[in-house]
């Protein structure tokens, strides 16, 4: 794992704590931190939550914002990793993403359907 993506983890565990306990235990189950799993398994359920509840706005907001920033990265793996991580699971579902997408910045959009074009959803 590289040093951007070591940064998105420790960003991931500030903006959603509650995650803590279950990334110590996949990384000990795993004994390594593998990127996909952690962000498939740990942090998107909970951003999943967050977008259908849509009642912590503020933190949703951050958390976009954060997002844009990963979005106008230069770092490939980090762009790789968040693109089918994160961008693939938002549009799984119709309506999450369209309560994601008002949270969206333009690059982050962009990769979006980059990452629906490249499933063949679009």
């Amino acid at each position: 794992m590289n040093e951007k993506s070591e940064e998105f983890m420790r960003k991931m565990l500030e903006l959603l704590p509650s995650t803590e306990a279950t990334y110590r235990e996949s990384i000990t189950l795993h004994d390594e931190v593998l990127e996909t799993v952690i962000i498939e398994d740990i942090f998107m359920p909970e951003i999943i939550k967050l977008l259908k509840e849509e009642r912590n706005i503020n933190l949703l907001e951050i958390i976009f914002e954060f997002f844009e920033g990963i979005s106008n990265d230069e770092d490939a793996h980090l762009i790789n990793v968040f693109s089918v991580t994160v961008l693939e699971i938002l549009g799984n579902d119709k309506l999450i993403l369209e309560t994601a997408r008002k949270y969206m910045g333009t690059k982050t959009y962009q990769l979006q359907i980059e990452a629906d074009k490249a499933l063949g959803r679009i």
